[in-house]
């Protein structure tokens, strides 16, 4: 039997917050490849399954298509973004650039207590590179606290949905045999410039780590 999402507690907020929580829904779906890349959105058969009406799903599809997630085709429906070759290299290419000087600020200007704070994250990565989907969780986790302690909200929101986007890549970096082993060492090279509060270093090295990242995503 279809579960309907939970009421929102505020009904003058409820219509924006159901749509919200049917994106999210969503977006986990995509994420976990029950909505494969390139796969027709089935409206009416989703709707069923949620127990909703198909207004804010549509809403819903809207906003995973501002996101790049979804693709909206004019008479044929909302499709599961498919990521091209030329896709991959070019968000591999602004990622690089804008996490590169967010490590470089980082350098610069992180406190003690926020270097401490990142220091915990690769920790938690040293521990994990036999462990592939924890590692993703906490690689995910330490590029977000670069951004988080570099502290320039603009380019917080641009990466993140760069990152989403990402996330459909059929082809993840770290699926490649040996990847987790070299990215973690590209991660202690960085967090060491960091920590030494060497900002050109940082920049570089993350540079690198993307570069990597784009080499090992287009291997076959």
């Amino acid at each position: 039997m279809a579960t309907a999402l939970p009421p929102s507690a505020d009904s003058a907020l409820a219509p924006r917050a159901l749509y919200q929580d049917v994106a999210e829904r969503l977006r986990e779906q995509i994420f976990n490849r029950q909505l494969e890349p390139g796969s027709w959105i089935d409206e009416q058969k989703l709707a069923a399954d949620y127990g909703i009406s198909r207004t804010p799903l549509r809403e819903a599809l809207k906003v995973l298509a501002v996101e790049g997630l979804v693709t909206m085709k004019v008479r044929r429906g909302a499709y599961v973004t498919e990521m091209s070759t030329d896709d991959v290299s070019q968000i591999y290419h602004l990622l690089a650039l804008l996490e590169s000087d967010a490590a470089a600020e980082v350098a610069r200007k992180a406190t003690p207590a926020e270097l401490a704070s990142l220091r915990a994250l690769h920790e938690q990565l040293e521990s994990q590179v036999d462990q592939r989907e924890a590692f993703f969780a906490t690689n995910e986790q330490f590029h977000y606290l670069v951004l988080a302690i570099d502290g320039n909200r603009w380019r917080s929101q641009i990466v993140t949905d760069l990152r989403k986007v990402m996330k459909l890549n059929r082809h993840h970096s770290l699926f490649r045999q040996g990847r987790l082993a070299e990215s973690l060492a590209e991660h202690r090279a960085i967090m060491d410039a960091i920590s030494h509060r060497e900002p050109e270093s940082a920049r570089v090295l993350m540079r690198a780590h993307f570069d990597n990242g784009l080499e090992a995503a287009a291997a076959p």
